[in-house]
């Protein structure tokens, strides 16, 4: 079995990154600049926005933390959105999710210019990737494609089955696996909740690809021998411990990866891989607005 480390992947994909930002530091060019919009006060999504602007200070990048009120207006978020697309210092910026239930979300990704959506969530560029047309990849998937490319994992002819259907992971995964090229060229089984005998599917399962947020969920009699694992679950379970908690993924580690050719660990797998694919999206929105 071999472990998929996205915090070695990551660490590797940053150092890459911080050459690129050097040349341009070295040739006078303006290097990358990534903002966030924070609402509210989530610890959460604190927590991640801390550690996005700490990896653009690693690489390089310019960051601007935008931060806005729990009572902010849809209409205030809007303005400032306007304001982002509006500012040629700024490259790329993200929305950071969830939002306070008075804003429509949206109307508010809908409002983030596409040359700008380094999460790659608008329907235009999310358009774009279905039709296998140069764009921005959300950061998840695209940090998945590069786990299976970096460790040279067999896609070609697999069956893969993808348990869950976001927008930020289940749908772009289906399509982008099923993609001509590498990593893709594999036949795509997408399940959810409304999907029947589910384990059936998964026991036949080359690559499985779990986004579901459900705790232990895949357990080792749903997956047949030489399977590749990615674990997308992140889920926070109360314990006695100190912090009070522990993390765990969607599969039952201890007993899948004794079956598992390939598995990604929760923490360290897909998660760091979700934060330097943002960076590496707004590298590229960079350098497409050189080009402009």
């Amino acid at each position: 079995m071999t472990l998929l480390d996205g915090k070695k992947v990551s660490n590797d994909i940053k150092n890459e990154i911080k050459a690129e930002v050097d040349k341009m530091k070295a040739n006078g060019e303006k290097v990358p600049h990534l903002a966030a919009v924070i609402v509210g006060n989530d610890g959460a999504s604190l927590t991640y926005v801390g550690s996005k602007v700490r990896a653009c200070e690693r690489v390089g990048f310019e960051s601007t933390m935008v931060r806005m009120s729990n009572t902010t207006s849809e209409i205030e978020l809007l303005d400032k959105i306007e304001e982002l697309n509006n500012n040629d210092d700024i490259d790329g910026f993200i929305i950071q999710l969830p939002l306070p239930p008075q804003i429509n979300t949206r109307k508010v990704l809908m409002a983030v210019h596409p040359d700008k959506d380094v999460d790659g969530f608008h329907p235009m560029n999310f358009g774009k990737m279905a039709l296998d047309m140069s764009t921005f990849i959300p950061a998840t998937p695209f940090g998945i494609l590069e786990l299976l490319d970096r460790y040279n994992v067999e896609t070609d002819g697999k069956h893969t089955v993808i348990i869950g259907r976001s927008h930020i992971v289940g749908r772009p995964m289906s399509i982008l696996m099923g993609r001509k090229g590498f990593p893709g060229n594999s036949t795509v089984t997408l399940t959810h909740s409304h999907t029947k005998n589910i384990t059936q599917i998964t026991s036949q399962a080359d690559i499985i690809i779990s986004a579901l947020g459900v705790p232990g969920f895949l357990k080792a009699e749903m997956v047949k021998d030489d399977v590749v694992i990615i674990d997308v679950g992140i889920t926070r379970v109360p314990d006695d411990s100190a912090k009070g908690y522990y993390i765990t993924g969607d599969v039952d580690f201890e007993n899948v990866s004794k079956k598992a050719s390939y598995i990604t660990p929760v923490p360290g797998g897909v998660g760091p891989m979700t934060i330097a694919m943002l960076l590496k999206n707004t590298l590229l929105a960079r350098e497409r607005h050189k080009k402009k």
